[in-house]
């Protein structure tokens, strides 16, 4: 249970919405997916992409500085939200910043390039280890902002970003740290990667629908995660804030006992507990909406409402997701969910998804609770309200 709430006071995001908040939003609005077919290796996957804009302005913040240029895509994308979040703070001393930025897979592209290279002239290139630990999102994050403090990365795949934020607020209520940035970053979209997503039969197939992504539509009968590259960042601090976006005001996690790698019980236990923990000295009842891990697989789905009706009962908030909009953006995917929940608490919006029935509440959001699990059974619920 959180002792103090916490501010979030910056956050910046690029994925297949793009990089500015207004125009995010304006996508949401629309029932568009942005979910296409792509070619990897004369192998066709559907995939949600960075626009072409997007691309340019990473590329040209790359090459902004030469010692970029041997980064993976994931630390680049990283960097440049750090950059925008930190700019909308107002904080001067950037040497205390803590950072906690993480990945599920880390430097994707570049160790199969590397490792590519190495299966043809069995000579290893320089900088592939410094280049390709995980470690190396949030240290040069650290250095991108001139940090002089903790910088911590880690992997707990699909809810890496939100472990980030239980990170933080430990840091934070302890009074080791007063700003924190934490984030997720993701650049998933590789032949191997998309492959490897293939071999565990969850991966949606060609489709005609427009919605390839049938995430939190629980009548399905096939598995339909999509992959997404994706990243973003957020600045928290502690207390009131006149500049706050939202506030952190719960944070729930569990892990469960596992019967194989990927599984997850039908009635989603570790989600249960997760919620029931931030939701602590809450009541359920004015909690407004719910962004859904729901990463379109049937058997995941289904779990995570499972837990919802058994957390919730007859008073089950709205549900919505974006990974039928944007893919499964892996570690980044938890705070990309933590920015469609602002987005709707500062909007004063719901988010539908087009293609399930349901009923718009006739009440404010102000309170929106957001999941993320990951391989390994371990989910975190994060609560945000409006004051």
């Amino acid at each position: 249970m959180l002792k103090q709430k916490i501010a979030i006071t910056g956050f910046a995001s690029v994925s297949a919405l793009g990089e500015h908040e207004p125009d995010i939003w304006q996508k949401y609005l629309s029932n568009q997916s942005h979910i296409i077919a792509v070619d990897f290796d004369k192998q066709e996957y559907l995939v949600a992409r960075f626009p072409n804009d997007v691309k340019e302005k990473l590329a040209r913040f790359t090459l902004a500085n030469s010692k970029y240029k041997n980064l993976d895509s994931s630390v680049i994308a990283a960097m440049y939200t750090a950059e925008k979040a930190i700019a909308q703070t107002g904080w001067k001393n950037t040497a205390e910043i803590g950072v906690n930025i993480g990945s599920s897979r880390g430097a994707t592209h570049l160790f199969e390039k590397y490792h590519e290279d190495f299966l043809i002239n069995k000579t290893a290139k320089t900088l592939v280890s410094p280049t390709t630990t995980l470690g190396n999102i949030a240290t040069w994050v650290a250095h991108h902002i001139k940090s002089e403090s903790i910088a911590i990365s880690h992997s707990i795949t699909c809810s890496t970003s939100l472990q980030a934020i239980a990170n933080a607020a430990a840091w934070l209520q302890s009074g080791m740290s007063t700003q924190f940035m934490v984030g997720g970053s993701e650049a998933p979209l590789t032949a191997f990667t998309l492959a490897q997503m293939r071999a565990l039969k969850i991966y949606a197939q060609k489709s005609t629908s427009i919605y390839p992504c049938q995430a939190l539509n629980f009548s399905k009968k096939y598995n339909s995660m999509v992959l997404g590259e994706g990243a973003a960042t957020a600045c928290l601090e502690l207390g009131e804030k006149e500049n706050a976006l939202a506030y952190i005001t719960g944070i729930g996690y569990a892990t469960e006992s596992l019967e194989h790698n990927t599984s997850i019980s039908t009635d989603g236990i570790c989600f249960q507990k997760a919620m029931r923990m931030a939701l602590k000295g809450f009541n359920p009842s004015n909690v407004d909406a719910i962004v859904m891990h729901a990463p379109g697989t049937i058997k995941g789905d289904l779990a995570e409402y499972e837990a919802v009706k058994s957390v919730f009962g007859d008073t089950i908030p709205f549900l919505t997701s974006n990974k039928w909009k944007i893919g499964h953006t892996f570690g980044a995917s938890g705070i990309l969910s933590l920015e469609l929940a602002l987005l709707m608490i500062r909007n004063n919006t719901y988010i539908k998804v087009p293609y399930i029935q349901s009923t718009i509440p006739n009440r404010d959001v102000k309170n929106v609770l957001i999941n993320a699990v990951g391989f390994g059974g371990n989910a975190v619920s994060i609560l945000i309200s409006k004051h």
